[in-house]
């Protein structure tokens, strides 16, 4: 069928933003060189070089901590009302320079521009307003009002902003001084945050900024000054860090791997239910922690939910991430997308129907379209893997006590949904299903004020809201 009407390119344009040919680390309030081998970080759309972002070798990982820990003592003296002023100074520059940041989040991370400048970089801004609001009350929270000292932070490349907000917020509203390592992949966003920091009149040293890859992360999380250790990412690299972690007195949370169920009910609105599908697993192109990667669908309603979100997939746009039409942007790294092919090719050897809508596909640059996988089983590789990308598996149940069970079937729990008109089941799905955030007629709904955080394999500790409190205080 042919389209009624086609969308004329919209893209936003990328000369707000001026990107230098090489950053440095930021420690103590500097731009400074670091010891080891440069890296390049490029745009997952159109594979060009960004930049060349310097690597923090150990020793300077060191220089960082013990900018921190020099850092700590006047910071956590300030009064909260002190250190909210900060805070929220660096939420209006935030807000302030939002345009850029979305553009440059789009370009290194490759979501699409829609995204990152109407869920990211408002959701930064509140996290920093949210916290700042925190600092002076911090007696009321009920976790005590001493801070652990020196955070070293470690951040995923899905959402590179963001996760630095929800980590570096709340650790500095408690007093806490930070050492953070964005991913390799995506650390601009991160850098122009430390300039941020120095347009706020940040003290020296309270937030450093070192990048790298693994071997950098490895040393800020084994580093003997670091008080607490706050990681997002895959459970692998997970049980890695709560291992080094083992034995010492660091204080640990941990947000990991998920492979939520979203569950859709025959009297659920469909259309309703649809749209929250697509959001759930395509947002981000399915790089997404909490992604509704498991469809569980009542099974006298599979048929018609089927056709529909099938409907729905052919409208969805791939494409240019700066283009204000796009809905799916590019994979983030060449690496990621070999993941995602190899986990479909398997999905299809295991005996998965594959369907994905006819859509073309740029040349260059990293790219995948959306897929739905039917005819699958709880046996299958792609009902167990994480696989990160926009991927939806399709389960089908009949009972509610069968789609609990279908549903906490999995070594993951950090997110669920519900579609259903039905409050009282609602709660009593809630209740049954294992997972740390339950969304009730909607999917990957994010609010500062509200806690986030997974059971089992998930991780734990909780980041957001008034628990995110206690992972940066002494309790």
């Amino acid at each position: 069928m042919m389209a009624i009407f086609e969308y004329a390119p919209a893209p936003e344009s990328r000369d707000i933003v001026d990107i230098k040919a090489s950053y440095g680390l930021f420690i103590d309030g500097e731009f400074v060189d670091g010891s080891g081998t440069p890296f390049k970080t490029i745009n997952p759309a159109t594979e060009e070089t960004l930049a060349e972002v310097a690597t923090a070798s150990s020793d300077d990982v060191d220089r960082a901590v013990q900018a921190a820990r020099k850092a700590f003592g006047a910071w956590s003296a300030l009064p909260g009302a002190e250190r909210a002023k900060y805070l929220f100074r660096i939420a209006r520059i935030i807000q302030e320079r939002a345009r850029e940041l979305a553009v440059l989040e789009s370009l290194d991370n490759g979501k699409p521009i829609r995204e990152s400048r109407d869920v990211d970089v408002p959701l930064v801004a509140a996290h920093f307003f949210y916290y700042a609001g925190w600092a002076d009350k911090l007696e009321y929270a009920g976790f005590g009002t001493k801070p652990l000292g020196v955070a070293g932070q470690v951040i995923p490349w899905n959402f590179p902003l963001l996760m630095l907000a929800w980590k570096i917020a709340p650790a500095l509203a408690c007093g806490n001084t930070v050492v953070l390592k964005p991913a390799e992949t995506t650390p601009l966003t991160a850098l122009w945050f430390a300039e941020i920091c120095r347009q706020a009149d940040l003290p020296p040293g309270v937030v450093n900024i070192v990048t790298g890859a693994g071997e950098t992360g490895a040393a800020v999380v084994g580093h003997p000054d670091v008080d607490k250790v706050a990681f997002t990412g895959s459970t692998e690299v997970g049980r890695l860090i709560a291992r080094a972690v083992a034995g010492t007195d660091k204080k640990l949370t941990l947000e990991l791997g998920g492979k939520a169920a979203n569950i859709v009910f025959a009297d659920a609105a469909i259309d309703q239910a649809v749209e929250g599908i697509v959001n759930g697993i395509f947002f981000n192109q399915g790089h997404v922690c909490c992604a509704g990667s498991r469809l569980l669908v009542q099974e006298s309603v599979q048929e018609e939910l089927l056709a529909a979100l099938k409907r729905r997939l052919g409208t969805l746009r791939v494409g240019d991430p700066l283009d204000k039409n796009t809905d799916v942007g590019a994979i983030n790294s060449a690496e990621q997308l070999a993941k995602i092919r190899e986990l479909s090719q398997i999905g299809e050897s295991e005996g998965a129907e594959r369907w994905s809508p006819a859509c073309e596909l740029p040349e260059r640059g990293f790219w995948f379209p959306p897929t739905i996988f039917t005819g699958v089983a709880q046996s299958h590789t792609i009902a167990r893997d994480e696989i990160f990308g926009p991927v939806l598996s399709v389960l089908t149940f009949r009972t509610p006590a069968e789609a609990v069970e279908k549903a906490n079937n999995t070594p993951y729990g950090l997110s669920a949904g519900i579609w259903t008109e039905k409050g009282s089941r609602i709660l009593w799905m809630a209740d049954k299903l294992r997972a740390g955030v339950v969304w009730a007629n909607t999917f990957n709904k994010f609010d500062p004020a509200s806690p986030f955080g997974g059971y089992k394999e998930s991780g734990y500790g909780r980041e957001g809201g008034l628990h995110g409190l206690e992972a940066y205080l002494d309790v």
